[in-house]
């Protein structure tokens, strides 16, 4: 398969970025997205140019960094994958592939296709955890907890924080994954002892980071790579009411 890349080129944060068209031929319809870019710097550093810059790491869906917007959708055209689970498939031979970075103004760019996602790790800092020795596995499991709520929680639980709803947001909202985080702790008895401080300290810098408010159109929910139910961000509403209401 033979294809024609529209990739975003950028050196760095301060620098004016253009899209670059670039050719690549003989590609299997098994080769992964990640795969065909390697081959595309292959050929760049054989010809002495800069090869182009782009996240990548466990290359299973997991990690969440592999995240590139192609023709006008987070992760691409398939739905609950990630991009290093996208293969080239997916596409038409001789089709055209638009590929950018993540764009939103707390996802500032780094290079090329790279983009500094750490303001998602400062909202976590923020009031994602437990502070409180919770126990071994043992004692942990000594607290009934209702088979639904324990499986709500693993939902939530499974978000991986590529920013896929950021990305696809108009308004570049953070909530699908602030509300994620939010609720695996909301369902669960451990993470109830700090749930007012997390939930204000979590929404507080998440609105310091930049990211804008929900816009309730559904498309994070979408693009989600895992499936991250909008239910969540019901959750965070009330959640967040809750702790502005009662009193500290």
């Amino acid at each position: 398969m033979d294809f024609t890349l529209n990739i975003w080129r950028q050196d760095n944060a301060n620098a004016q970025g253009s899209m670059k068209e670039y050719k690549v031929t003989d590609i299997s319809s098994d080769t992964s997205f990640l795969e065909m870019l390697d081959v595309l710097n292959q050929n760049l550093i054989e010809k002495n140019e800069e090869p182009i810059s782009f996240d990548n790491d466990c290359r299973e869906g997991v990690c969440g960094t592999c995240s590139l917007y192609i023709n006008g959708e987070a992760h691409g055209p398939k739905k609950l994958v990630t991009t290093c689970q996208l293969y080239m498939r997916s596409f038409k031979d001789g089709q055209t592939i638009y590929i950018e970075p993540f764009r939103a103004n707390a996802f500032p760019v780094v290079k090329d296709l790279v983009v500094d996602r750490s303001a998602f790790d400062r909202i976590q800092q923020a009031g994602g955890y437990n502070s409180f020795n919770t126990g071994g596995a043992p004692d942990a499991n000594a607290i009934p907890i209702p088979k639904q709520d324990a499986a709500d929680a693993f939902d939530a639980a499974e978000c991986i924080g590529c920013g896929a709803c950021v990305a696809t947001c108009k308004n570049s909202s953070a909530m699908l994954f602030v509300s994620a985080k939010v609720s695996q702790f909301a369902y669960l008895p451990q993470g109830k002892v700090e749930a007012t401080e997390r939930v204000l300290n979590m929404v507080n810098q998440m609105d310091n980071e930049g990211f804008g408010n929900c816009t309730n159109t559904g498309a994070c929910e979408v693009e989600c790579p895992k499936g991250i139910s909008l239910e969540n961000i019901a959750r965070l509403n009330r959640e967040f009411l809750k702790a502005n209401i009662v009193p500290k």
